[in-house]
């Protein structure tokens, strides 16, 4: 099968995908996007976190044929080229960034918190990323690096 979506706001292709395979798949192996991590491939960690027509999904969950003609923001896609969003630049400096694996999810799903909700809780932050598990940090700092990206987003013009 051919695939064709935007990705990223770039039109991509692939031939001769197998339409069963993982979404989280196609994007790392076929397009050579490797933010999205494959960790549990049961939807479970949320380090495949993308947004797929404009919904967070885990990518592991989703078929690549369920992708023909629709739109894809990968981690990759946030910010312009060269140069990190304000929600990548506050993990790295509240250091909520440890081994990195699961960051690129927890971003994603901080982006779509704080595109919902610019000023979320303690406990909007902890509900909206429970989705997404981490090994390293015990939360604290990226519950820090959310608040701060978020007073950041608020305030930018």
């Amino acid at each position: 099968m051919r695939i064709s979506c935007r990705v990223n706001g770039e039109v991509r292709e692939a031939d001769q995908v197998w339409p069963g395979e993982s979404l989280l798949w196609f994007l790392r192996e076929r397009l050579g996007l490797p933010g999205a991590k494959n960790a549990c491939e049961q939807g479970e960690c949320g380090s495949c976190s993308i947004y797929l027509e404009g919904n967070l999904v885990c990518a592991c969950l989703v078929l690549a044929g369920q992708a023909q003609n629709r739109d894809i923001v990968t981690v990759e896609g946030l910010a312009e080229p060269g140069a990190l969003h304000p929600i990548q630049a506050a993990f790295l400096e509240t250091g909520a960034v440890q081994c990195g694996f699961c960051t690129p999810g927890l971003i994603v799903a901080t982006h779509d918190l704080l595109r919902r909700n610019p000023e979320p809780s303690d406990a909007q932050i902890k509900e909206a990323l429970a989705g997404n598990l981490c090994r390293c940090t015990g939360y604290a700092k990226i519950i820090a690096a959310v608040h701060l990206a978020a007073g950041r987003l608020v305030s930018a013009p």
